[in-house]
């Protein structure tokens, strides 16, 4: 809340340059306010009496806009990318698929891989989960498994991470 939208009847107030001024009146701490030719921005609302502080509200907002754009900017959105392997994959393919996760990996996306049984695979879930498996030992110099082969349905499921740099 800014200037009049401040409802409280006195506030505990603190001036543009950091200093508390006590426990003053409203009426007061909007003409200390003005006079300064500032705002009077309520900074705590819940405090007993609140704490207003006297500063540029534009001037506060357009920084405050600033750093949440930098933050933004920063932060890697993690994705998560699927494989999608088979029980009874050749070796040429299951290098390639590997081959994928890795880049994944190493673009820091978490990686899905997922077994699709058909039919009467399902009964040989064993033979999947030995192909998650050995995915996972092939790339646990650069992931760490988050989630170990679990059935799910039809599938089986396996989420690899990227580690953490050292």
């Amino acid at each position: 809340m800014v200037n009049e939208a401040i409802r409280a009847r006195e506030v505990r107030l603190i001036g543009a340059d950091g200093a508390q001024l006590g426990v003053v009146n409203i009426r007061e701490a909007l003409r200390i306010a003005q006079e300064a030719e500032l705002d009077l921005v309520n900074v705590a609302p819940t405090a007993k009496p609140p704490v207003c502080r006297i500063m540029d509200y534009g001037k506060f907002k357009y920084e405050q806009a600033k750093k949440e754009k930098e933050a933004r900017r920063n932060q890697k959105i993690i994705e998560l990318k699927e494989v999608r392997f088979s029980s009874n994959i050749e070796e040429h393919d299951f290098q390639t698929k590997l081959r994928n996760v890795r880049k994944f990996i190493e673009d820091e996306d978490k990686v899905k891989c997922t077994i699709r049984f058909r039919g009467r695979e399902i009964t040989h879930s064993e033979i999947g989960q030995q192909v998650l498996e050995r995915v996972a030992t092939l790339c646990e110099d650069i992931a760490a498994v988050e989630r170990k082969p679990k059935i799910e349905g039809r599938s089986m499921i396996m989420i690899l991470t990227p580690k953490a740099e050292k």
